[in-house]
């Protein structure tokens, strides 16, 4: 059988830890060339790139913020002078604080909102409008259970990431009209850097919750991301998976 993603070019925010990480290493061992943005760590960066061209694939790590609107601009238009197009996004990159509603600062609202939600459109709209030129192209958003669930995580995450839903929701069908689907996961705590700026009494609650009785490893995530971003799963649109390993709801 082929590789799920042979012959794609990917572009994945966040990729140089966690589960951007883990996306950007398995999308290329499925088959795609991997494109991705990181903020600070250039050695991390460098060893995702290693690890991505280790599987014969192209690569290309930008440093940038998601939220720099023009940037973004110019790193799709490079990507696709160099690569002649993008096939698949995944909107990773994400922030979170571990505060309470009553002491959540200004700024603190600010940024977390910013980065996650104004991100989301600073990467999504030129990446989108290749999409609609080449006419086809695949969109997969990466949200958060806390979305979704009554969780005791920060209440400007779990808005920025319910506004995840419904950007994933309206945007697909718009997007149908020119072969683009648009599909989300909604996470569940994994074992990343972002789960352990969660308050301690939730992930101390998190094995007694979850029926796998762990957290998630960011490879199990990027394993189902990969299909959901495959040809094989072209008729899925406007979906959000749950892959939380077993919450109680």
């Amino acid at each position: 059988m082929s590789l799920l993603l042979e012959g794609k070019r990917a572009f994945i925010t966040g990729g140089s830890r966690g589960i951007g990480a883990a996306l950007c290493t398995t999308f290329a061992r499925e088959g795609a060339d991997v494109a991705f943005n990181y903020n600070a760590r250039d050695d991390l960066a460098e060893q995702v790139s290693e690890k991505i061209k280790a599987h014969g694939r192209r690569t290309h790590a930008f440093k940038i913020s998601i939220t720099d609107r023009v940037g973004m601009k110019r790193l799709t238009r490079q990507l696709v002078e160099e690569w002649g197009g993008i096939d698949i996004l995944v909107n990773n990159a994400a922030i979170n604080r571990g505060d309470n509603f009553a002491t959540t600062t200004d700024r603190a609202w600010d940024e977390v909102i910013n980065t996650n939600v104004n991100g989301l459109f600073a990467v999504t709209k030129p990446i989108y409008k290749q999409m609609i030129r080449q006419r086809k192209g695949t969109i997969l958003n990466i949200t958060s259970i806390g979305a979704i669930r009554a969780l005791p995580t920060a209440v400007h995450y779990a808005t920025s990431k319910a506004a995840v839903i419904g950007f994933t929701k309206c945007l697909s069908r718009e997007a149908a009209t020119f072969n683009v689907t648009v599909n989300a996961i909604a996470a569940g705590i994994f074992d990343t850097d972002l789960a352990h700026t969660l308050p301690d009494r939730l992930l101390e609650m998190h094995d007694f919750w979850v029926a796998r009785g762990r957290l998630g490893r960011p490879e199990e995530l990027a394993e189902y991301a990969a299909f959901m971003a495959s040809d094989r799963n072209s008729f899925m649109n406007g979906e959000v998976v749950i892959v939380d390993g077993g919450a109680v709801t």
